[in-house]
């Protein structure tokens, strides 16, 4: 069975930059009903005790279309969200130190140029998405975006995600309303490096 993360920080934490309300809905509305489909679709297919990252990273295994297709959707959901919500906290923003914080200026220049390049991607995407950072097990990092809640282990390259910005318009709307690059720059006033740079380490392991 798959269990939301538990929020470290209470609803209102990330004020002013995410607002309580639209934190308590997009935990206890949106990123819950993920997860209840998301359980109810693999006991349906039979596959409940496979990691997520596993299961995301095979659902051309998935024979029955219409639960290969709940499960991208609900999967996706339920492990995006659940990085979301571990990299932000009421003490983030700032830039990374060690080594993620070298890697990041040594794939993208400078990490004003990385937040640049990051945030364009986000704000450029069409219709509800991702914005990504994320690492393979040699360390080498890149940006992309995705539609919906597709990510990087579903494209089978051997990245998985570090860090994700959600431009889904319930992550934003009630407070920034159409101005998604507005909260997009709000979003890096709450990311946590350290959390970051922890999934980071675990992939290079």
């Amino acid at each position: 069975m798959y269990n939301q993360i538990k929020l470290p920080y209470a609803y209102d934490a990330l004020e002013p930059h995410i607002d309580a309300l639209t934190m308590e809905t997009h935990y206890s509305k949106h990123h819950a009903a993920y997860t209840k489909n998301l359980n109810d679709a693999v006991s349906k297919a039979g596959i409940e005790d496979k990691e997520i990252t596993a299961l995301l990273s095979s659902l051309d295994s998935i024979s029955d279309e219409a639960l290969r297709k709940a499960i991208r959707n609900n999967g996706g959901g339920f492990y995006n969200h659940n990085l979301y919500f571990s990299t932000m906290s009421p003490d983030g923003g700032g830039e990374p130190q060690g080594e993620l914080g070298s890697k990041l200026t040594k794939a993208f220049g400078s990490f004003s140029d990385f937040q640049s390049k990051l945030s364009g991607l986000a704000a450029g995407q069409f219709g509800s998405g991702w914005g990504w950072l994320s690492a393979n097990k040699e360390g080498d990092l890149i940006l992309s975006s995705s539609a919906n809640q597709d990510n990087p282990l579903m494209e089978g390259k051997g990245y998985v995600p570090i860090l994700g910005i959600d431009v889904w318009e319930h992550a934003y709307y009630l407070k920034y309303k159409n101005l998604r690059a507005d909260y997009i720059k709000a979003f890096f006033s709450v990311v946590d490096w350290k959390a970051v740079a922890d999934n980071y380490n675990k992939i290079i392991g």
